[in-house]
Formats: C-alpha cells, structure tokens, sequence
C-alpha cells in the first residue's frame, strides 16, 4: 500500500533550490492539515513565517482575524475530521529583499492540489481565501474586492474572503458591506455544517 497522501506532501522537498535563495534561506516544511472526511475547506495561500515556526495553519494574527469571521473557537478551527486547511502552497515561500511576502510557488498546486481535491470528498462549505485561491478555485479573473463583492453569484457552499492580514485593514475600512453583509451569512454557513457534522448528519 502506497504512502498516505498527507504523508507524501509533509515529506516534500520540491522547492528546496528555491527557498534556499531567499532572504530567509530556509528549507521546506509543508505544513499539512486535513483529513479526508472534513465537510469544510479553507483554501488559503501559503504559511507565513510564524506558520512555518509552527508547523500548524495560521497561528499568527490572520488566524485569529479568520476564526473571528468564521465564528469559530481554536478547538473547532483546528479539528482535522471537520475542517481542512488547503493553501496554494503548503510551505512557507520565503521573503524578497524588501521584506515582501514572495506569492506561492506554482508546483505546489501543481503538484498537490487535485490529489488533496480529490481525496476530499465530504466537502460542503469551500471558503476561498485571497487572490491566489480565488484564481484556482473560482477560476476568478478579475481582483479580490470584485471576487469578493460577488460572494452571492457562488452559490450557497462557496464562498469568497479577502485575505485576514493586518495589512487589509485598510480595505475592510473602505468595503465596510464585508462586515456588515458577508461575515454574518459566512457564520451562519459555517454554523449549520458545523451543526450537521456534530449532530452526525
């Protein structure tokens, strides 16, 4: 019997040329979370820097920031049987020269994203978090505030989130319909799959 998905994609070493030569010249760590009868997906980006030291998915301030909007505390967010964590990359891509995030490395989905994809197959709720996901997920070609702003047109187990750095609290200050129209159906969502699975539906 061949080695188990999450296995093989912890065991990468694809992109270790590339981490190598950024500004934190580090090596890989995927940071894999997620089982195959998960009903909820956070497809994200790629681990920063405080996920690579830690080896579980957005313990930082994103993290916080995201379990706020979802409504969900750090025992449920992080309940592999109930919710996977899918970035585009599954290992921290490094810093450029100015201190920039460097975007997720291709090969990774390339590689890894319709496997995991396909081995989830309880999926009910998909929350597609940031530029790169909405360009893999929702085939999106247009920017994340109009990927956004069209939450409704997905339909009822899809839907779209900026990104939950610090670093957009400037948008959610100018598209205050974020807060006050998608968070509160982003929460009902998530509670009644939540519910469902506990209830064992």
């Amino acid at each position: 019997m061949g080695m188990a998905l999450e296995t093989q994609i912890a065991a990468c070493t694809k992109c270790a040329d590339r981490f190598a030569v950024t500004e934190t010249a580090h090596a890989p760590r995927p940071v894999v979370w997620f089982r195959p009868q998960a009903r909820i997906l956070i497809a994200g980006q790629a681990p920063g820097a405080r996920v690579h030291e830690s080896g579980k998915p957005f313990t930082d301030p994103s993290g916080d920031r995201l379990r706020e909007w979802l409504g969900l505390t750090s025992e449920a967010f992080y309940d592999r049987d109930r919710i996977a964590i899918i970035p585009m990359a599954f290992c921290f891509p490094g810093y450029d020269r100015k201190g920039g995030d460097l975007p997720p490395p291709k090969i990774c989905a390339e590689t890894w994203h319709h496997r995991v994809m396909a081995e989830l197959r309880h999926i009910e709720l998909k929350i597609i978090v940031g530029g790169h996901a909405h360009r893999w997920h929702l085939d999106s070609k247009t920017g994340v505030t109009d990927t956004v702003a069209r939450w409704r047109s997905f339909g009822e187990s899809v839907i779209p989130l900026p990104h939950p750095s610090w670093r957009n609290t400037g948008w959610l200050k100018k598209n205050p319909w974020f807060e006050g129209e998608v968070l509160p159906e982003l929460r009902r969502r998530v509670r009644e799959v939540m519910q469902r699975d506990t209830n064992g539906a």
